[in-house]
């Protein structure tokens, strides 16, 4: 079981002994071929693995060529996987349980919309059904069994990835206490020389227990004893033990804290947060054995006193959880779930994305967010050439005048932005480029360029004061590196920060930047009148990589890449989505070449991906060879001609008679260039 970290996720992976490409031929209902898995786990660790984890996936990748899978729409299906429990499956990757179809189905994507899976067309060329396996109850696939690669041009090639699962489904298990009278019980706790409780706490009362177990005079307690003061108590026969934590802010403060408290012969300690462990020390005689005979209670007491209000989640005792949520159910006073988890962890969420409650958690809505992903901080970025143009179009001003005048401004009143928020990275060798304009109906417009020396200019063309022009001339920045720039107006100020640095404050006499009309990142297509420096900009529009553009709430660069069929961008020339800081340190020429080529990786037949894998791997494999041949070759001359010199050279020193070859040092310099050139060719290529 290997586990690795990807961005905010620790996934585990558990591989099994067949995760390449396969291919199938000759198999028909009557001689199927069939696969088994076996992985380098347990059938016990697995489904522990996937029952504790919050989600599991398995790739599933069916390539085809005149080879049917599921036989969709009514037909008895050709391929199957079969599962957890050995159950047989007749849905695909990306589809859902019981649903006879694969991800093109649902998603109304395939090749021939009268099947619901490509491969189902049953056509001469390459296709493939590929899609993630999600339903955990049916994983891991143990088992795919393939019938229709019989007849003539007939062929398949299949992979099942290896199981993947990330995060904890307990650590979300919750319940609500809601009047001081409300508990849940559990069997006894087991805990007669050691004893190991963690829980994540939320509450607003003053005080209340947490959870108690008692004996007939041994007991275990943990609470709450106020606001700033967190009590675990246990009793073993020889009186009382109490071990406690002052906080220096309030613990009731409606938010998430962390309770561990643990006795083992030697001692007993209690950890809340991160403030210090209060550690006591066992005494060296008397009684140690801890023996309890009474339910547990949680959120409450035997006697039904100092109960809790409020929630507890995530709880372990010795290392067992506890289903909080299922108890609940058909507990009054109790409910499953906890609300209210943004009022501790909706600062993750960030660059500007929401924090949305879950019954079972929280999620961050990236919506308005230039980023992406679980916490909205992955970069949402992609190359541009030189005639690229991205065009987000703002809704009219309603009602719209066509011919605005002095009197018609009332009609924008309410239109009138009082503010711009614009925040983007660029990484680019070219100048002068046009990064960012936006123009209003009343002709006026805020361009962002690089002129000429790579300076930054920032440019307010208003009705009433004119061009305003504000540079940032602290160096190049057409340098082939990230750049970060916020402009912010709020009002009449106007803040510009580059690369974390504030580089300028203005304050405007007057400004009525209103009623936006559009917003162009790149290449300005449409013909608007442009002072003579940002047409000379605009003549080149921009070359390389922009990153995670907003503006206000609107992210239209996020937009043309996810959303270009529904959001009112327009896009036009090439736009390659890439990772402007993975590429930070190459050539921005070099890169932007390979990346807006139509075949970047040479001409393949896309169709056939078993074939091309191996014609790929074969040529790298030869490649290699060839190269590792080649310098052995090289060091063998090169060791002879040093032989060689030193033969002669002894020759030379006993005889006097022979001199050293003419063509000798320059042979070795050939030798040498040829190694440095096979170098150079393989940083080219890994590149």
């Amino acid at each position: 079981i290997l586990s690795h970290l990807t961005e905010n996720k620790i996934w585990t992976a558990v591989q099994h002994n067949n995760t390449g490409l396969t291919r199938v031929q000759g198999a028909h209902p009557e001689k199927p071929y069939a696969m088994s898995f076996n992985y380098n786990s347990s059938v016990e660790q697995l489904e522990a693995v996937i029952n504790s984890a919050e989600y599991c996936e398995q790739e599933a990748a069916y390539h085809c060529r005149k080879s049917r899978l599921l036989n969709t729409p009514n037909g008895m299906p050709f391929a199957w996987w079969v599962g957890r429990s050995n159950e047989k499956h007749l849905y695909w990757g990306g589809s859902l349980p019981g649903i006879q179809q694969c991800a093109c189905g649902l998603e109304e994507s395939c090749l021939d919309m009268r099947y619901f899976c490509n491969c189902d067309a049953d056509r001469e060329e390459w296709t493939n059904d590929t899609g993630l396996l999600a339903f955990k109850d049916h994983l891991p696939v143990t088992q795919i069994v393939i019938t229709d690669t019989n007849r003539s041009n007939s062929e398949a090639a299949w992979k099942i990835g290896p199981l993947r699962c990330y995060g904890d489904r307990q650590f979300w298990n919750a319940a609500s206490f809601n009047t001081e009278a409300s508990y849940l019980h559990f069997p006894t706790f087991h805990a007669e020389f050691s004893a190991d409780i963690s829980f994540f706490f939320k509450t607003t009362a003053i005080s209340g227990v947490f959870l108690e177990n008692l004996g007939i005079k041994d007991f275990i307690r943990v609470e709450i004893r106020s606001p700033k003061e967190i009590t675990f108590s246990i009793d073993v026969g020889n009186g009382p033990t109490e071990a406690t934590v002052q906080s220096p802010t309030p613990l009731n403060d409606n938010h998430w804290h962390y309770v561990r408290a643990e006795r083992n012969l030697k001692q007993t300690s209690l950890q809340v947060d991160s403030l210090p462990k209060k550690v006591l020390e066992a005494p060296a005689e008397g009684h140690y054995r801890l023996q309890l005979n009474s339910q547990l209670f949680v959120g409450g007491t035997a006697s039904r006193q100092k109960g809790f209000l409020g929630c507890i989640r995530s709880l372990h005792l010795n290392g067992l959880k506890l289903d909080l949520e299922e108890r609940a159910k058909m507990t009054p006073g109790v409910t499953p779930g906890c609300p209210g988890h943004c009022s501790s962890y909706g600062n993750l969420c960030r660059n500007g994305g929401k924090c949305v409650e879950k019954y079972n958690g929280y999620f961050c809505d990236c919506t308005s967010s230039a980023y992406e992903g679980p916490f909205c901080k992955e970069e949402v970025s992609a190359l541009f050439e030189a005639g690229t143009s991205i065009t987000y179009i703002f809704q009219e001003p309603y009602p719209v005048t066509k011919n605005a005048s002095t009197s018609s401004s009332a009609i924008y009143a309410d239109a009138v932005m009082s503010k711009e928020n614009i925040a983007f990275s660029f990484l680019t060798a070219h100048t002068p480029s046009l990064l960012l304009y936006i123009n209003t109906y009343f002709h006026e417009y805020l361009a962002v360029i690089l002129s000429k020396n790579g300076n930054l200019q920032v440019r307010y063309k208003l009705s009433k004061d004119g061009l305003l022009i504000f540079t940032i001339d602290s160096g190049n920045f057409a340098n082939r590196e990230l750049h970060h720039v916020k402009i912010n107006r709020e009002g009449r100020e106007l803040v510009i920060q580059v690369d974390q640095v504030l580089k300028l404050k203005h304050n405007f006499s007057e400004i009525d930047f209103k009623a936006i009309k559009s917003l162009t990142l790149g290449k300005v297509t449409d013909s608007l009148p442009l002072d003579p420096e940002v047409s000379k900009a605009n003549a080149y529009g921009f070359t390389g990589c922009l990153s995670s553009v907003q503006y206000n709430h609107i992210a239209p660069l996020k937009a043309a890449l996810r959303h270009p069929s529904v959001a009112p961008v327009t896009v036009k020339g090439s736009l390659t989505e890439s990772s402007c800081a993975s590429i930070m340190e190459a050539d921005v020429n070099t890169v932007t070449t390979i990346y807006s080529s139509s075949d970047p990786f040479g001409k393949t037949d896309e169709r056939e991906p078993l074939t091309n894998a191996v014609r790929s791997d074969s040529a790298v494999i030869g490649g290699v060879i060839a190269v590792v041949i080649f310098i052995i070759f090289s060091i063998i001359a090169i060791m002879s001609r040093f032989l060689y010199q030193h033969k002669q050279a002894h020759r030379s020193s006993q005889t006097k008679e022979k001199e050293y070859p003419e063509n000798l040092e320059s042979s070795f310099k050939a030798d040498i260039d040829l190694q440095n050139t096979v170098s150079e060719c393989k940083r080219e290529y890994f590149i």
